[in-house]
């Protein structure tokens, strides 16, 4: 077999910028080309990680392998893995390329590499890629990927409205959508942003989109929430659009027997629940508030076309308060989210259902959050409740989930359309439990017997100390604006949960690094409520006359964390793989 050579200028600038020194080093004869050996001893070279040797060289017995024995005391003793021989076979068969080393069950380097870099090695806890909680507690046990106006694909004034804004939020996680519905013309509901020039896009079109995709990532119940803008004719349009295309996927009364308490997930899997308005029983039609979440846009042009068109339903009306009329074919689809608008939480104690579903805008819940944290905690043990973000976030910017998550929200609805911080959080968040979208509290925020202020003092016995050595970092890809040189990286270490213990450290930064820089910094964060915190690694381009390009981020639960060295590989903005992008780290989690 004809081997090629291995061109030189294929090292140049690109995802993993290799030193040009070290291609040059290897290319002996000084043509340009690497012939097969040449290109061997670049890899060696290139692959070669002096703090991963050292950590090889310390925990190996004297000759140059990793036995068996030795492999068994690293996994039990460092990585805080329970491992039997059978384990310690598995990793020597599955990593080690050496045939005469893994005949005599014991690792090289190159093989102890391997492993590092494997799922084996990741940070992250795999096992938390299946399904493993608790699933037949009332939903509002769980906290709930949510997405915010589902439809839109960019900013909220002018941008495309579409039903691929509902699969790709379905192929997310999400479980809960959002549909802002209008009259539209031939007597067709559409789904566009209200008093805005974004586009429309048919109520049926979505909701065949979603009855195609509603159960692929999951299958626990998905809620649709409608924001009903309609006549009643549509709204009766829209009901047999929905009971024709969802068909039996739609809960029923009969799919929650017990109104004092809220179904599970589990009992009510494969099943599509309708948030909206209820009319009292035995009513056929009835003038409801219209609670409309697009009329708190704070842009001055949306807000005078409001103003305008609010006026003009004013005198059609001839009443103060906005309302419309709500028909009994779309109000029966509704059960167990009973849209409701929030008062106190006294008067929901005394006056609602749990199947009342109140929907809070980020400013007021934050305020809520300051003043009555205990309150809202208590409130969301039994209700359900959705934050939304403030009408100020024309251009679709997030909103911080984990204030609210502190509060016991269960559905803090995001614009998934937007990359950012946040968005980062959330998926990280609901990446673990399979990704099915649902998300078991911790029991602080689920049990009655617990009392609990987040926003205060945490009782000793849930405290551990997070310590986070940031060794090195690993081809790393070139910052946009130097596609021809390399990055000078630093890390920033984050830690988002209860108010306690929010905080964040970083690195220095390394000159002319991208390839591979070493810093071997340990940061120590104490955490009051473990099982809420989420910890976020970003690696960003130290630049000093333009604003620092985001390299790779990655964040998760500390809940899925596994300790001793473990590898971070580092996603983009948008959530994608950027594999071999990574960070080497030590992970340890013990009582202070």
């Amino acid at each position: 077999m004809e081997v090629k050579p291995y061109r030189t200028y294929e090292t140049g600038a690109g995802p993993s910028s290799a030193p040009s020194s070290v291609v040059t080093e290897v290319d002996q004869n000084g043509n340009g080309d690497l012939d097969l050996e040449e290109f061997g001893q670049l890899y060696r070279q290139l692959t070669f990680r002096q703090e991963v040797e050292d950590l090889f060289n310390r925990v190996s017995s004297p000759g140059g392998t990793m036995t068996m024995q030795d492999l068994h005391r690293f996994l039990t003793q460092e990585q805080k893995v329970q491992a039997d021989a059978e384990t310690c076979k598995r990793i020597i068969n599955t990593y080690e390329q050496i045939g005469d080393v893994k005949a005599n069950d014991c690792l090289s380097l190159q093989g102890f590499t391997l492993y590092l870099e494997s799922k084996d090695g990741d940070i992250y806890n795999h096992a938390h890629d299946q399904e493993y909680q608790d699933m037949t507690q009332p939903l509002s046990h769980y906290f709930i990927a949510s997405s915010h106006n589902t439809y839109l694909l960019e900013d909220q004034l002018r941008g495309p409205s579409s039903k691929e804004g509902y699969i790709r939020a379905l192929q997310k996680g999400s479980r809960f959508l959002e549909l802002d519905c209008w009259d539209g013309e031939g007597g067709e509901p559409v789904i566009y942003h209200g008093h805005t020039l974004t586009s429309k896009v048919l109520f049926k079109e979505v909701i065949e989109a979603i009855n195609d995709y509603a159960f692929k990532a999951s299958p626990y119940p998905v809620f649709l929430s409608l924001e009903n803008h309609c006549s009643v004719e549509q709204q009766r349009t829209m009901s047999a659009h929905m009971r024709r295309i969802l068909g039996s996927q739609i809960c029923t009364d009969s799919d929650t027997p017990d109104p004092s308490v809220l179904p599970s997930p589990h009992s009510l899997r494969g099943k599509i629940i309708i948030k909206n308005k209820k009319l009292p029983p035995d009513v056929l039609e009835d003038e409801v508030s219209d609670e409309d979440e697009a009329a708190e846009i704070e842009d001055p042009e949306v807000q005078a076309r409001m103003q305008a068109e609010k006026e003009k339903r004013r005198k059609e009306l001839e009443k103060k308060k906005k309302k419309i009329k709500l028909a009994k074919e779309l109000s029966d689809l509704v059960n167990v989210s009973q849209a409701k608008h929030f008062h106190s939480f006294q008067h929901s104690q005394e006056k609602d259902m749990a199947c009342n579903m109140s929907s809070i805008t980020e400013n007021k819940a934050m305020d809520l959050v300051k003043r009555q944290a205990a309150d809202f905690i208590n409130h969301t043990k039994r209700q359900l409740v959705k934050i939304y973000p403030a009408g100020g976030r024309v251009d679709s910017s997030n909103m911080d989930p984990h204030v609210f998550w502190a509060a016991g929200c269960q559905i803090v609805a995001m614009n998934y359309q937007t990359p950012c911080d946040q968005m980062d959080l959330n998926l990280g968040k609901f990446r673990q439990n399979g990704g099915c979208g649902y998300v078991l509290k911790p029991e602080v925020l689920r049990k009655d017997y617990l009392k609990i202020d987040t926003s205060g003092k945490i009782p000793d016995k849930y405290r551990k100390n997070l310590t986070v050595r940031v060794i090195s970092s690993f081809q790393l890809p070139s910052p946009s604006e130097k596609s021809t040189s390399s990055a000078d990286p630093y890390v920033k270490v984050q830690i988002c949960g209860i108010p306690a213990d929010c905080a964040e450290q970083r690195t220095e930064w390394k000159k002319n690094s991208g390839f591979h820089a070493v810093w071997n910094v340990a940061m120590t964060f104490p955490l009051a409520l473990p099982e809420l915190a989420m910890l976020r690694f970003e690696v960003k381009d130290h630049d000093s006359m333009t604003a620092s390009d985001m390299l790779g981020q990655f964040a998760l639960p500390v809940d899925s964390i596994q300790q001793g060295y473990r590898h971070v590989h580092l996603l983009d903005k948008r959530g994608g793989d950027i594999s071999p992008a990574s960070l080497f780290v030590y992970i340890s989690l013990q009582a202070p």
